[in-house]
């Protein structure tokens, strides 16, 4: 029995009230302020000229073929770690979560590094004069980049497949490769459609890497950025906008939808789960294969991330590879920079998982007007591409005449990444029985005391996880406020990008590498953290995306 909101606390009426209010003011009136700058002469111009149909044209295929092979990656990786026996498994399994957890941008540079006119493969290793800029060149770096996430989330489908089912056709004398065709990859479908979703979504939004790598194969995204920062043309980089939204909002909707199907479809993905037993049934051809294709894709991203290293102590990349601490002893000019990446991502973090429990908390354990709608518009800004909600914001407050950049930088972290912090903590509130809440109702506590005192402190793992994934993602976000930064407040991951588009590879890198490593070190803490005071439920990679 949930919460009757009617006869209890006002303190809950209030937040509900301040939620929505949130919602309305930092999602629903920038977007109005998009729609209202772009006129009918911007379609127009849009629509009708060549250019923006090429941009149309290039995101499009950008996105299926980067998603497609990015899922098909996540996939094969996938299976290889969880239905077989290959050596290394347990390291191969952690490569894709290290890589997921590094600053999104922090891959393009890499494969400049190693693939670009002065690359380390391309140039000193096979002594071609190339440049991978281009379609050919952002389609491999997306794919490194996001398979991660198609790896975790088939992974965990992967797990979840009834063994009995693969040991049934197997005693009715299938051969591994029919069994894989019509048992396994049959009960892998949800979890292959929702990854490629989901990383459509990402692949649309993404900022960095067609920055860095898309050169003249011009994506919605850039040029949203280019023709606001480089024309002031505000209207077209408002149509543009609009169009990017309408495919990311549909994809949102679909990708919501099966995972309510999901949740109710437990009869052949639940239960025993994975048995290890059936790691040993893959011919040895099948294991070889796997293999090669796992070692294969774990050196490319084991590679980027040595190109990172390298490059920060070389003093000239691809030219004069003496050794120099030129590079990290200028990163003191950058303090500013770090400072403010890590506290506007620590602030973030702390209001985007306050507001998703807070939200998941009136969705699931409350019967106030409207859940299933906040239960969408909690989780609608993940649908946004990050480009459209920093020039939405900019828009927005240049209508209000507020300037205050530090403000509008937090805000768009906040929206951005709140989606998952609630995706965990919902899912962590549903699974608490309700009889808690109505045993300290029976004592006397309003809502917000249950909140406070049961709720919260049951959900712990949950909240935790929710905070840290938001905190690293922060830290290297780019493609909302690179339209939100000032002079006087400068961020990391924009001025990295400053300096690979001025060539300055070594200060690039070495920057690159301080993100990564405060990344990284901020994960270590709060994996100590979390096993000193949660030792039942461990945080590890996976759980970052249940």
């Amino acid at each position: 029995m949930r919460f009757d909101s009617s006869k209890n606390s006002k303190s809950l009426t209030l937040v509900y009230g301040l939620t929505v209010l949130l919602f309305s003011v930092c999602i629903i009136f920038p977007l109005i302020c998009v729609l209202s700058s772009a006129g009918l002469k911007d379609f127009k111009a849009v629509f009708t000229q060549q250019v923006w149909h090429n941009a149309m044209k290039n995101t499009l295929l950008e996105c299926l073929a980067s998603t497609s092979l990015s899922v098909f990656v996540g996939y094969i990786f996938a299976y290889a770690v969880v239905k077989t026996n290959i050596p290394g498994k347990k390291i191969f399994s952690l490569i894709p979560i290290i890589h997921l957890i590094t600053p999104p941008f922090v891959g393009g540079l890499a494969f400049i590094l190693l693939f670009g006119r002065q690359g380390f493969i391309t140039h000193k290793l096979l002594g071609l004069n190339i440049s991978l800029y281009g379609f050919w060149g952002l389609l491999i770096a997306q794919v490194l980049c996001f398979f991660p996430m198609a790896y975790l989330i088939c992974a965990q489908v992967l797990r979840g497949i009834n063994t009995d089912l693969e040991q049934a056709a197997r005693s009715l004398g299938a051969s591994e490769v029919k069994i894989f065709f019509t048992v396994t990859l049959p009960l892998s479908w949800p979890g292959i459609l929702s990854s490629f979703l989901f990383i459509a979504v990402s692949v649309l939004s993404d900022f960095g890497n067609p920055l860095i790598i898309g050169g003249r194969f011009r994506v919605l995204a850039v040029e949203i950025y280019t023709q606001l920062t480089g024309w002031l043309n505000v209207g077209t980089s408002a149509v543009l906008g609009i169009i990017l939204l309408i495919p990311s909002v549909i994809l949102f909707f679909l990708q919501n939808r099966l995972n309510k199907k999901l949740e109710n479809k437990t009869a052949t993905i639940s239960g025993k789960g994975f048995n290890r037993d059936s790691q040993c049934y893959s011919s040895i051809a099948a294991k070889v294969f796997l293999f090669i294709f796992v070692l294969f894709i774990s050196l490319l991203i084991l590679a980027q991330v040595a190109a990172i290293f390298a490059g920060s102590f070389q003093k000239l990349w691809g030219i004069n590879t003496e050794f120099t601490l030129k590079h990290i002893r200028s990163m003191v000019d950058y303090t500013k920079h770090l400072r403010n990446s890590v506290m506007f991502a620590l602030i973030a973090a702390v209001l985007s998982t306050l507001i998703a429990s807070v939200s998941s908390y009136l969705v699931h354990r409350t019967d106030v007007p409207f859940r299933k709608t906040i239960d969408v518009i909690a989780q609608i800004p993940s649908a946004i591409p990050g480009s459209l909600l920093g020039l939405a914001l900019s828009i927005a407050a240049n209508k209000i005449h507020f300037k205050y950049s530090p403000v509008l930088i937090v805000v768009a972290m906040t929206v951005a990444f709140m989606p998952f912090a609630y995706r965990v903590i919902s899912n962590t509130y549903a699974q608490i029985s309700l009889t808690l809440d109505n045993g300290a109702r029976s004592l006397g506590a309003n809502q917000m005391t249950v909140l406070k005192t049961v709720i919260m402190p049951m959900s712990k793992s949950g909240l935790f996880s929710g905070f840290v994934y938001d905190f690293i993602r922060g830290v290297g976000t780019l493609s909302a406020v690179i339209f939100l930064v000032s002079f006087n407040t400068p961020l990391a991951s924009i001025q990295l990008i400053n300096l690979a588009e001025q060539g300055s590879w070594g200060k690039s890198a070495a920057l690159a590498l301080v993100l990564t490593a405060i990344t990284f070190a901020i994960l270590g803490i709060a994996l100590l953290i979390n096993t000193v005071f949660n030792k039942r439920r461990k945080i590890d990679g996976i759980s970052f995306f249940r």
